[in-house]
């Protein structure tokens, strides 16, 4: 069995002691691979717990819904890709949804910020991570192996980096939530596009790292075209190799910085971005 989530009995592979996870047909240039929607069950456990359901496909769902009874299913964050065949897959199973938006539940209570749900023999901790968008949650699995493990939805992906799309994303919130995360150590990550990936801690820190030298280039851009310049041609300096295809969530993400370098006071030129 393989541990990128495309192998195994109908697609349905090992990621960590405690998880296993399908790839949903969805490949895109902001999916990537597609959607990874896991399933969590300790050893001997007679349900599952099923996070992000994903897109509308009919054979997806049958996969995960097979996989054993359904007894709880959680939401990462409302994009599409994670959340469109939540209310089918309620249907299918009987399961209940739980998200933190009241929109995307389905006969369940909406998540709060530090829960720790007891489901699928085992413990699911509840980690409020706004940034990506505001209503993104982690799901902390202290249990799944010595250094316990964390599906991260958007927050992080396993390759590249999440976009934050504003006004619905924000910088700052993403900032302080991958202190947050990083402070779990180096727990594996279980993203919902890419592959797993070891060190939670080690990877929060080069998102951070990350996040500065972009703020440090919007603000360099900013010096150069002048307080007044635009989006594009922040854009066209900063994301000067972005594919066309992903043009947009550049552009997304340019308004993020230039809404955190606003807001947090740092004037074009001031100096750092820590």
């Amino acid at each position: 069995m393989g541990n990128d989530g495309t192998s195994g009995r109908h697609g349905i592979a090992r990621s960590s002691l405690l998880t296993r996870r399908r790839l949903a047909p969805n490949a895109g240039p902001m999916t990537l691979d597609g959607t990874n929607s896991y399933l969590i069950a300790a050893p001997g456990a007679t349900s599952i717990v099923v996070v992000d359901p994903g897109p509308i496909d009919d054979g997806h769902l049958a996969a995960l819904a097979g996989a054993g009874p359904v007894e709880l299913v959680l939401i990462t964050h409302h994009h599409p890709d994670h959340t469109a065949a939540s209310e089918r897959f309620a249907r299918l199973t009987g399961a209940r949804v739980r998200a933190v938006d009241p929109a995307f539940c389905v006969n369940g209570e909406p998540l709060q910020a530090g829960e720790e749900i007891r489901a699928a023999g085992t413990r699911i901790r509840v980690i409020a991570t706004p940034g990506h968008t505001a209503d993104s949650v982690c799901f902390h699995l202290p249990d799944d192996g010595p250094n316990g493990s964390v599906i991260t939805g958007d927050t992080i992906l396993g390759r590249g980096t999440s976009v934050i799309v504003h006004p619905d994303g924000a910088l700052g919130p993403y900032l302080r939530s991958l202190s947050t995360l990083r402070a779990l150590g180096p727990a594996t990550v279980l993203p919902a596009h890419g592959p797993s990936l070891p060190d939670l801690a080690a990877i929060c820190e080069a998102y951070l790292a990350h996040r500065r030298e972009r703020l440090d280039q919007v603000r360099r851009s900013l010096v150069d075209l002048g307080p007044d310049a635009t989006v594009e041609q922040v854009t066209d300096r900063v994301y000067a190799e972005a594919d066309a295809a992903v043009r947009f969530a550049a552009e997304a993400s340019v308004r993020a910085q230039l809404a955190y370098l606003q807001e947090s006071g740092h004037p074009p030129g001031s100096g750092g971005t820590r």
